[in-house]
């Protein structure tokens, strides 16, 4: 499918450096402040220690300029560059799982902080991999990496030319693909999803462009009761992956 590309270079905040020293990933330096010895800072540094991970201590100010979030919270991992992998290899994990592939395709979220929190219910959620359009869409940077409070060091994400494609793909290879859309009959929990599934998340205020919706095999709602008529994007893909688990354990159960 398509080459490995990189994008990110730091990591903030206790628990994503935390995250990632328990990752095992590499780490070029970890940044502490200057007075920050408390707390879960103890640990950070035990275990930066522990594996080696080169530890400097820098003034306020200064970290105030190397950060790129507000909540770094006195700790900067400098890592070398975020790996996208291929599509193949989320498949792959799948089956090291011995699992039905599950996967999530992000059509058009721009938003950094929903990409962020989409991530993170994903990894809870044992989602085997994400796959991210190259264009018109949010890629992995250190905001992300916060907001997912470090599931992206355990998460699979491939970025992809065009999702389309991908998704001719991932039909070839017995996956069903399941879009949401606010307009559709089917409620998200009348669905079966209990065979290798990938679900499609459309972008924060325009849903699922018309090609992909259309590529789709059913599509799926979450009935609005209220005044507002739609959800942030990261709430849908929760609301939907959990009822996608819940299933699965249902199946797991009755197999018993």
């Amino acid at each position: 499918m398509e080459n490995k590309e990189k994008e990110i270079d730091q990591v903030e905040g206790r628990n994503s450096v935390i995250e990632l020293l328990e990752s095992g990933k590499d780490i070029n330096k970890i940044y502490i402040q200057a007075g920050e010895k408390h707390g879960s800072i103890y640990k950070i540094i035990a275990m930066a220690k522990e594996r080696k991970v080169l530890l400097s201590e820098i003034e306020k100010s200064k970290m105030k300029q190397m950060a790129q979030t507000e909540n770094y919270q006195g700790v900067i991992a400098i890592v070398p560059p975020f790996s996208y992998v291929e599509v193949e290899e989320i498949l792959q994990e799948a089956k090291k799982r011995k699992e039905d592939p599950f996967l999530l395709l992000l059509d058009g979220i721009e938003d950094v902080h929903n990409l962020g929190s989409i991530i993170r219910t994903a990894e809870t959620a044992g989602v085997h991999g994400i796959i991210l359009p190259k264009r018109r869409a949010a890629a992995v940077n250190s905001t992300v990496a916060k907001v997912s409070a470090g599931a992206v060091e355990h998460m699979k994400i491939a970025r992809v030319n065009n999702l389309n494609e991908t998704i001719a793909y991932l039909k070839k290879q017995g996956l069903w693909i399941c879009g949401t859309d606010s307009n559709t009959q089917t409620n998200y929990d009348a669905q079966d999803y209990t065979g290798p599934i990938a679900l499609v998340i459309g972008s924060e205020g325009f849903g699922i462009s018309r090609l992909v919706k259309e590529n789709c095999d059913f599509l799926v709602k979450i009935p609005m009761k209220g005044k507002i008529t739609s959800l942030n994007a990261s709430v849908s893909a929760g609301i939907v992956m959990y009822e996608i688990v819940r299933q699965r354990n249902q199946t797991k159960e009755e197999r018993k």
